[in-house]
Order: structure tokens, then C-alpha cells, then sequence
């Protein structure tokens, strides 16, 4: 049955509000291990308990936790956002996500274990030379824009494992590569992430049933806008090149064509 009207609109709002939390609540339930541990980690700063051996214990958890939960459980959050942002909005979002998390979850799983390692180093390296050797903040600062550009290339990262078949090296190479190419559509996403984050502190709640979901959203529209210019610029060039190949073609027909009329004028004036 098909509502029309306010009431339709209405419909389909509360229907998107259900999905969204829905695919919210799937990532954050496998997620849970290394939300807990962020979770306490934020009690602990924001009420002043805990030494530095429990905030240092913590900091291990969600290094360790991140590549087994997070990462496969955003890769089966960007599958499902993948289907809605193609225009594919009636799929289940129950199976869509496992399916996304069964397929998805070694290549998320081997790419959480880069991407923790590479932003846990490039963390404690701009930690070291901006707070403790002052005469190498230029190379603090330089680590600091590297990670930045190392944490939204992850935002290609799930788009590209979503959406191509690839093997896991390739798929790195190219999250780094569309990044590099691409910074400004990559960097409206994190300027969009870094808002909803905002908004989410300022209402927490809403990271539980909405913010993780509407950045996935926002990062494969912009992704999918940027395949889409990719591939209209791969197709014109194809174009091009057949209009080209068949320009040539005419023209060798064309010298072809002349040749055989000059060799039949030559034997008719050889005739008389």
C-alpha cells in the first residue's frame, strides 16, 4: 500500500529513520568489544579516574580489537549504504549487512591491521616530536598531515572493497591513489564526518542509532560521484579513440582508393 501526500512523506521519513538506525544498531553490535573499551576510555577522561596503566591498557584493547570488529563490521556497513546510494533501497538490511560482513571481512581485517599499525605509529611519532623535541616540529607537523591523509583514504578504502573486485593490494593502492587524485571530494567527506561528529557530541545518543551510518553515506555518495566522473572521462576517452581509429581507417581506405585510380589512369594512358 502506497501512501500519498503529507502521510507519504511521512512514511518514508519514519522508514529511512528505521533503516539507518537499524544498520546503526547491526555495525555498533559488532562492534562491541572495541566500542566497551572506547567507551571507558572516554569515562575515564572525562571523570579524571584511572592511571596511565589503565589508559595504556585501553589504548592496546582498541588497537587490537579495531581490525577484528570494526573494520569488517564498516565494510558491511558500507554495503549496505552501497545499495541505498545506487538507488537499490528495498534490499534487507538484516542480510545485506552479514552478507557485506561474510564477504568483506578478510580484506577489512588485513587493511584494520595496516591501517592501526601505520596511525598508531604516525600517533606516537607526532606525540615524541611535537611534545618532546621542539626542534623537529616541522617533521611532527609533516607526520601529522600524512596520518590525516592516511585516516580519510580509509573512507575510499570501504568504498573500494564494497564496490570492485579486488585483491586486497589493489585495493589499497587505489585507496591511496583516488585519495591523492581526488582530495577535494575525499575532504568534503571528512569535512561532512567531522560535522556529524560534532553533532554527535553534542547528542551522543545519536551514535548510537545514526551518526556511523549517515558518514558511510556520506563518504560512498561522494565515492560513487567520483567513479561516476572516472568512468564518463574513461568511456569519452574510449570514444575518442574509436573516432580516431576510424578516421584513420577512411583515410587509409580513402589513399587506398586513390592509388588503384592512379594506377588505372596510368595503364589507360599506357593504352593509347
Amino acid at each position: 500500500m502506497e501512501f500519498k501526500g503529507a502521510m507519504g512523506g511521512l512514511y518514508r521519513i519514519t522508514e529511512w529513520i528505521s533503516r539507518i538506525a537499524f544498520s546503526n544498531i547491526l555495525w555498533a553490535f559488532c562492534s562491541i568489544p572495541f566500542l566497551f573499551a572506547a567507551v571507558m576510555k572516554i569515562i575515564m577522561l572525562g571523570t579524571g579516574t584511572g592511571g596511565p596503566n589503565e589508559q595504556l591498557t585501553l589504548n592496546w584493547a582498541m588497537g587490537i580489537f579495531a581490525p577484528f570488529t570494526v573494520f569488517p563490521a564498516t565494510a558491511a556497513l558500507f554495503t549496505v549504504v552501497r545499495k541505498w546510494v545506487m538507488g537499490n533501497t528495498d534490499v534487507s538490511t538484516f542480510r545485506t549487512f552479514f552478507q557485506g560482513y561474510k564477504e568483506n571481512y578478510v580484506k577489512s581485517m588485513l587493511g584494520g591491521l595496516i591501517y592501526t599499525l601505520l596511525i598508531v605509529i604516525m600517533y606516537v611519532d607526532v606525540t615524541v616530536y611535537m611534545t618532546q623535541m621542539s626542534n623537529f616540529k616541522i617533521v611532527g607537523i609533516l607526520m601529522l598531515v600524512l596520518m590525516i591523509i592516511l585516516f580519510v583514504s580509509m573512507f575510499n578504502f570501504f568504498s573500494i572493497v564494497v564496490h570492485y573486485q579486488m585483491t586486497f593490494k589493489q585495493v589499497v593502492i587505489n585507496s591511496f591513489l583516488l585519495t591523492v587524485a581526488r582530495p577535494i571530494r575525499v575532504f568534503m567527506t571528512l569535512i561532512g564526518a567531522g560535522l556529524l561528529a560534532y553533532i554527535g557530541l553534542k547528542y551522543p545518543a545519536l551514535y548510537f542509532i545514526a551518526i556511523p551510518t549517515l558518514i558511510a553515506m556520506l563518504a560512498f555518495f561522494n565515492f560513487y560521484a567520483t567513479y561516476n566522473k572516472l568512468q564518463m572521462q574513461v568511456e569519452k576517452s574510449k570514444l575518442k579513440e574509436q573516432e580516431a581509429e576510424e578516421a584513420r581507417k577512411l583515410e587509409e581506405e580513402g589513399e587506398s582508393g586513390a592509388d588503384k585510380l592512379d594506377d588505372e589512369n596510368d595503364r589507360d594512358t599506357k593504352r593509347i
